[in-house]
């Protein structure tokens, strides 16, 4: 048995209660998830999803690609291959992680893929629903982020140009990555995220990725500007 000092591992707070970050967006009757981590089947389930178009990859990181196997539940439910939409490296690194379902023979019960390359600054439709992809820097390896509408994505980054910025700016509301408080050399910390998101000048913030290292829910909502949040799990933000 391990024991845990961590505040966060034992509060009673269910919003300290983090699963892998990932986010879903529904608009114009169309459902995409943005990233399948490991947790990918717990956070449908507990969403009730019943419908879902197409799953869309920031990276190949398997914090964030882990749980695509549960995508075969849809395609039982749907009776049709699942839209996956992804850059050309996170398409490697999925072929090669899931190599059963990509190298074939089909048989059933395997997931049934179909597969779409993002290109950055290439806008891209999932039926009805416009995604605007834009690249950031996550260390030395590019990862996708992506806005629609008046919604931006950024997770996994410590690093925007000014290009990328230009895209986000104008958003109603920005996820953006906020690890923890000590430096990291992927990840923006939490000075560096209000900071970045001061800057964007978007009417609303919610940090998401965060490790414990960054405390408790109660504690750190009560230091960040009032247009700055940390999300929680089960966020729902209507725009």
């Amino acid at each position: 048995m391990i024991a845990c000092e961590c505040r966060v591992c034992t509060s009673t707070d269910s919003r300290d209660k983090r699963l892998r970050s990932s986010v879903m967006i529904e608009d114009n009757g169309t459902t995409v998830v943005i990233d399948s981590g490991p947790d990918f089947r717990q956070q449908l389930l507990r969403e009730n999803v019943k419908k879902l178009d197409a799953v869309v990859f920031t990276h190949g990181h398997k914090d964030h690609t882990a749980g695509l196997d549960d995508v075969r539940a849809f395609n039982y439910k749907q009776q049709r291959a699942m839209d996956i939409y992804a850059n050309l490296h996170t398409q490697e690194i999925l072929k090669r992680e899931f190599q059963y379902v990509f190298s074939g023979p089909n048989y059933p019960g395997i997931p049934e893929l179909l597969v779409h390359t993002i290109r950055p600054n290439e806008p891209f439709f999932v039926d009805r629903m416009e995604l605007h992809p834009f690249e950031a820097m996550h260390y030395k390896l590019p990862v996708l982020g992506f806005r629609v509408k008046g919604f931006s994505y950024v997770t996994d980054a410590n690093f925007l140009s000014d290009d990328t910025k230009q895209q986000i700016k104008g958003s109603r509301v920005l996820i953006l990555n906020a690890l923890r408080r000590d430096k990291h050399i992927s990840h923006y910390t939490l000075t560096e995220a209000v900071a970045l998101a001061q800057e964007l000048h978007v009417e609303q913030t919610y940090f998401t990725h965060m490790s414990h290292q960054i405390g408790l829910h109660a504690e750190l909502e009560k230091e960040l500007p009032p247009n700055i949040q940390p999300a929680y799990d089960g966020l729902q933000i209507e725009l």
